[in-house]
Order: C-alpha cells, then sequence, then structure tokens
C-alpha cells in the first residue's frame, strides 16, 4: 500500500545544497557570534535587525540560550551579553578536571607570592586567549575581560606557548601572524620572533617588556606536557615600576614552578 506523501512545511529548506541547514541552529550560532564581539550586549531590537527576523524569533531564540546558560540578561538595562559558558567549553580538559580547574590553586600560589594579575591562556588559532584570571592584589592593577584575545608575538603567555608547539603546528602558526606594531618594542618579524623562541627554550619562560602595552610587564610560563609539548601557559601582568627587569628570573622560576604543578595535575 503506497503511502501518500505529506506536503513538506515551508520552513523546511528545499532539497539540495541546502537540505543539511538547520535554520534555528544557525540562527543561535549567529546570535552567539554577534554578541561575543559586544561587550555591552545587544537588545532583542538590535538582535532582530542583525539576524534579520522577527522579534518573537529573536525572542524565542534569546530565551533558549539563556535557559541553557550561553547568555544572560541585564534586568536594568535589558540586554542579553555571552557568558563564560561557551569559553569553559573550549578550554582543555584532562578525564573529568578541566585546565582551570588544574591551574587555579597554583595561580593562587603565583599570586600571593607576587601580588600581580595572575592569568590562564591557550592558543586560539594564530592568538593567545585568556581563559582564567586572578586580579592583582594592588589597588592599581591590569585586567582584561575573560576571553581575551592577543596577538601572540608581542604577549609574554603567547610566546611561551609558541616555544614548546611541535615544529609541524609552530609551521602551521607563524605564516598567519601579522606581526602588526603596538609599541616601540614590538616584535615586527618572523626571524627576530625565532630568535626570542630560542631565547625562551633555553630560560624556561618568556617575557613582554611593554610590547603590548606601554609600561606593562609580563612573565610567563608554558604548562607541558609529558611529552615537552604545550597545554597551555600562565603568565603575570602588571607595571613595570612592579615588575622590574631586575626580577625577571625570579618571578620566571617561580612561575616555572607552579606551571609544572598545574601540568603534572592535569595530566594525571
Amino acid at each position: 500500500m503506497k503511502i501518500p506523501s505529506q506536503k513538506r512545511p515551508k520552513t523546511e529548506p528545499a532539497v539540495g545544497d541546502n537540505a543539511l541547514q538547520v535554520p534555528a541552529l544557525q540562527r543561535g550560532l549567529s546570535m552567539l557570534e554577534f554578541l561575543a564581539g559586544l561587550p555591552d550586549g545587544a537588545t532583542l531590537s538590535e538582535l532582530g535587525a542583525q539576524l534579520d527576523i522577527s522579534i518573537a524569533s529573536v525572542f524565542r531564540l534569546a530565551g533558549a540560550l539563556e535557559e541553557l546558560g550561553y547568555i544572560r540578561r541585564d534586568e536594568k538595562t535589558k540586554r542579553y551579553a555571552v557568558t563564560q559558558k561557551l569559553l569553559l567549553l573550549g578550554q582543555p580538559h584532562s578525564g573529568s578536571r578541566s585546565l582551570v580547574e588544574c591551574a587555579i590553586e597554583p595561580m593562587r600560589r603565583i599570586l600571593a607570592a607576587t601580588g600581580e594579575t595572575t592569568q590562564l591562556c591557550c592558543l586560539a588559532e594564530a592568538d593567545c586567549v585568556m581563559i582564567e584570571q586572578l586580579p592583582s592584589l594592588h589597588p592599581f592593577k591590569y585586567i582584561v575581560d575573560l576571553g581575551s584575545r592577543v596577538p601572540i608575538h608581542c604577549c609574554a603567555p603567547g610566546k611561551a606557548i609558541l616555544a614548546f608547539l611541535p615544529d609541524d603546528v609552530l609551521d602551521a602558526v607563524l605564516p598567519q601572524l601579522k606581526f602588526e606594531k603596538h609599541t616601540e618594542r614590538t616584535i615586527l618579524s618572523r626571524e627576530a620572533l625565532l630568535v626570542e623562541l630560542e631565547r625562551v627554550r633555553a630560560g624556561g619562560y618568556a617575557l613582554d617588556c611593554g610590547e603590548h602595552f606601554d609600561g606593562i610587564h609580563c612573565v610567563a610560563a608554558p604548562l607541558l606536557d609529558r611529552h615537552g609539548q604545550t597545554i597551555a601557559a600562565i603568565t603575570i601582568a602588571g607595571p613595570a615600576t612592579r615588575i622590574p627587569a631586575t626580577r625577571f628570573e625570579e618571578i620566571g622560576h617561580l612561575i616555572i614552578k607552579e606551571a609544572s604543578a598545574a601540568a603534572r595535575r592535569f595530566e594525571e
């Protein structure tokens, strides 16, 4: 017996190249991508204009994403913004433990010893992305938003990560670097960066002496797996007056020690 075929709903994409598209999923991801670039978030009307869909559809999508914990709504401003959930999903995991879980206690010890903002960073394409941060104990402090990306060639954690990448991964990342100038100290060529990475490998820690922001010094060390390859990096950042060159070696060895402790915990 032949069963009559039902009419295809108008909302379902036609058979062909777009047959596997899921409009609601695409719109939800487009909403997340749009909000990810807006620190102050967006209203429903702004989201509707961006996605070119009705306010009712935006309301349903936003409600679903908020219920899942990917976005939040400010009750005062009525603006929606992304949460840290996507960032946490993207961080490395080992068994049942996340990288942040394994690094947080070593980071607290670094913060207690130095008093400076302590951050955990990972490689994201050709950028260094910050996935955890403990603010400085000083009234004047250097802090950035979680998820912030920094050009990897001009920051200490970026250099620490690059220096211990497998050769094939490093070869894939280097052509993506733009070597944009941020200060008079910024490294501006592949050749100069490779020389700097050799220094990092020799000493075990990396430096940023005002290369990204004038007056800000950073010291970082990598978290290395059992093969000696990069998992992530821990760094401190603060005013050059509090992190002078005379302290680089002392701080570098401290961070190497604690980064190693975090890496061992991650690999257990």
